[in-house]
């Protein structure tokens, strides 16, 4: 059946109506279940994981050079002339008749013996390396999951607002009918029911710019733990924050015992040891065993010659040793001496910066269940205030620029609470982080 241009149009635009009313996917998540989104999907913890293959495949490599060293050579030449200069090179040479066509093939192997124990500390080197890039993984893995919970609690904190502003909203219109029924009357002055509708208008807008930050940060999560950014994530309700059950010093001592920097740092000291070892290695001598075994044609290695094929093997033990090393390496030893000091630095340096850490976030996390305490009792405050204004206005014994502040107070209040028990959370989540425990 053939369209018309008409019938055309038509049609896109019901398709685009249809897909329009389409309502995206909706999930409800808790922050544990984001995680293990995160830990299969985020594109940062992905990235840390091909890092780890990498290491493994290094570290494979390293070992693998512990087997014989196998190799095989084929040579095919053609051999010139043999002149002899038997009055000097002024005169004619004899021309010394040679076979011209010269084949090869060798065969060998070599096996170390002893190296100054150089493979076994490039080994070592590289399990520790491997063993850091794990380490560094943790911790990235950790400092996604705090962000994760940044986010999440911030659409959990928007969606909160949500509610608290179309609470406020309801109330605010139920209270300008009854302004606009005064003012019908004549009790109230029209100002009153102007400043009314100024206020429903504001907190209309505000509500459109909640609902705006509310999508903008549900895709910010979307893409976080690897969902379609069109999914719509329902926060599941977090537990209460719990106390500070234990001192400074025990969450110092489990930092210690935990934390990521502390046990990066130490595991490039310790790279940075095997490294001055594999240094030294160099002054040691070097003996391994050889085998070979040689086909050529014709035989010119051994007299008398002859133009036939034969072959010639030969096996034993090689030693070596490199005088060169001797002032070739100083200045590598030197360096690598250094390197470990170095390495000692930024190891206490972590530790400081542990110890600060884990004091912030212990001083922060109390203050901010201190602030819940504080905020409950401003919301029960602001909440009888906001009662007793309202009350007083609609007897005409207050302003009404006294309710407006009263309920200004109580949704504030209520904003608060909100955010001291979020960012309470929050914050619980950064001490666990710090102790290398979240």
């Amino acid at each position: 059946m053939k369209l018309v241009p008409q019938t055309i149009v038509i049609w896109l635009i019901t398709l685009g109506i249809i897909q329009a009313q389409t309502p995206s996917p909706q999930q409800t998540l808790s922050l544990p279940e984001a995680w293990q989104k995160a830990e299969k999907f985020n594109k940062t913890i992905l990235e840390q994981d091909l890092r780890l293959k990498i290491s493994h495949e290094r570290l494979e490599q390293t070992k693998s050079e512990r087997l014989p060293e196998l190799g095989a050579s084929t040579q095919y030449a053609r051999v010139s002339n043999l002149p002899i200069y038997e009055r000097g090179i002024l005169n004619t040479p004899f021309q010394y008749p040679v076979l011209h066509n010269f084949f090869q093939l060798k065969t060998e192997a070599y096996f170390k013996v002893y190296e100054g124990k150089k493979l076994q500390t490039k080994i070592k080197a590289e399990e520790t390396e491997h063993a850091l890039v794990e380490e560094e993984k943790k911790q990235t893995e950790s400092e996604v999951k705090l962000r994760i919970a940044a986010v999440y609690l911030d659409l959990q904190r928007n969606l909160i607002y949500k509610d608290l502003m179309l609470k406020n909203i309801e109330e605010a219109e139920k209270r300008l009918t009854e302004i606009r029924e005064l003012n019908k009357n004549g009790v109230v002055l029209k100002s009153d029911l102007l400043r009314a509708e100024l206020q429903l208008s504001r907190q209309k807008m505000t509500l459109h710019e909640i609902e705006n930050s509310i999508l903008i940060t549900n895709q910010k999560l979307d893409l976080m733990i690897g969902l379609p950014d069109t999914t719509i994530v329902i926060p599941a309700p977090l537990p209460a924050s719990d106390s500070l059950a234990k001192g400074y010093e025990s969450f110092l001592d489990e930092a210690f015992d935990h934390a990521y920097q502390l046990k990066i740092a130490s595991k490039q000291k310790e790279i940075s040891e095997l490294h001055l070892k594999e240094v030294r290695a160099d002054y040691k001598p070097k003996v391994g065993l050889f085998a070979e075994y040689t086909y050529a044609y014709p035989q010119i290695t051994f007299y008398p010659y002859a133009g036939a094929l034969y072959g010639f093997g030969m096996a034993g033990l090689k030693a070596s040793y490199s005088l060169s090393s001797l002032y070739h390496n100083k200045h590598r030893e030197q360096a690598a001496m250094v390197e470990i000091q170095r390495q000692q630095v930024i190891e206490s340096d972590r530790e400081d910066q542990v110890r600060q850490a884990v004091k912030e976030a212990y001083v922060r996390y109390g203050e901010a269940l201190h602030r819940i305490e504080v905020s409950e009792l401003s919301t029960r405050q602001a909440a009888e205030n906001y009662r007793i204004v309202h009350n007083t206005y609609f007897n005409q014994l207050s302003l009404l620029t006294d309710l407006l502040d009263a309920d200004t107070q109580l949704l504030q209040s209520q904003y608060d609470l909100a955010s001291a028990r979020l960012a309470a959370r929050l914050q619980y989540y950064q001490l666990l982080n710090t102790l290398g425990k979240l």
